[in-house]
């Protein structure tokens, strides 16, 4: 498996279903740095820019990984003067595990309260998340432990302790109704480093609307080809934020819902964001977009969307 993503030609298969704005021309690319993290070797996309008032730390979800932010938004948001970071999460992108660790969702959500201290060290500026997928409530999650962000972006925050999401998000009922708890149980034995490959476990047959991009992105064991382990999968299904959504006061609340989203449509995240009372919630609807948006307007609205919105939360 390539260990950078100058090395590995899929990324690039991806472009080509994106708009012509969105497909990088020479010297467009981000860097590729590293991050060490409880001897993980933690691959971030970068757009560095010292004279960017705002940070901007993008996350990607399950079927998904931070390259894969970068080519929808972080680029975007380069361009528009923000310094952009896309991490890979332990297992995903370009990540090293390190030897003989386990992940779980939690790590996940400590690495990334634990890079925004990392860069906060840096310099101090402000700092706003975005998440695709499952990262639009890692954005909160990390929100909610770390406190010191002022704003986030999720294109979904779905609460998976909830039956209907977890009905409506897996593959099929079977899998949210026998699976799941079958999965819980089997986490407290030995099998719980058996991997479960994604396709098997969610609905990743609508990652994209385009049939001839799903394929690509299926092929992809770095993201949406991938296969977790079964502690992995029972940690995301029943991680507890550090903070119910009652009583979240960390800062304002965007959600980027894509109007053609045949995975995780509104509803499946109004139950979560109603509960938000303590801090302004807004939702913008992406016109003609899927769940991974390839589709125009929905893309630029999408990016119109977070510009503005990162703009006001930070303009204090």
């Amino acid at each position: 498996m390539p260990k950078t993503y100058a090395d590995q030609p899929v990324w690039r298969d991806m472009q080509t279903f994106l708009p012509t704005d969105f497909q990088w021309k020479d010297g467009r690319q981000p860097t590729e740095e590293w991050w060490s993290w409880h001897g993980h070797r933690m691959h971030l996309d970068t757009y560095r820019n010292r004279q960017a008032r705002v940070k901007v730390i993008l996350f990607h979800g399950v079927g998904t990984n931070g390259r894969q932010m970068s080519m929808i938004l972080g680029e975007q948001l380069a361009r528009r003067g923000y310094e952009a970071i896309a991490v890979d999460m332990p297992e995903y992108g370009m990540t090293e595990v390190a030897t003989g660790k386990r992940v779980r969702y939690d790590d996940w959500v400590r690495a990334g309260s634990d890079l925004i201290d990392a860069e906060r060290a840096k310099d101090g500026r402000p700092i706003v998340l975005y998440g695709l997928s499952a990262g639009g409530m890692l954005t909160y999650h990390v929100a909610a432990l770390n406190g010191k962000v002022k704003g986030i972006v999720g294109m979904t925050f779905l609460d998976q302790r909830l039956q209907q999401v977890r009905d409506e998000t897996a593959r099929n009922v079977f899998m949210s109704r026998v699976g799941g708890p079958m999965m819980h149980l089997t986490a407290t034995t030995p099998l719980k480093s058996m991997r479960v490959p994604m396709t098997l476990a969610s609905k990743m047959s609508a990652l994209v609307n385009d049939r001839d991009a799903l394929k690509v992105w299926l092929s992809d064991r770095t993201s949406a080809g991938n296969a977790m382990t079964i502690a992995f999968l029972d940690s995301y299904m029943s991680y507890r934020p550090a903070v119910e959504p009652e009583d979240f006061a960390v800062c304002p609340i965007l959600l980027t819902q894509p109007a053609a989203d045949r995975w995780t449509p509104l509803h499946l995240s109004e139950p979560f964001l109603q509960r938000v009372r303590k801090v302004p919630v807004k939702v913008v609807m992406l016109d003609n977009a899927g769940h991974y948006p390839l589709e125009q307007p929905g893309l630029s609205q999408m990016v119109e969307a977070i510009d503005a919105f990162y703009r006001e939360v930070t303009a204090k």
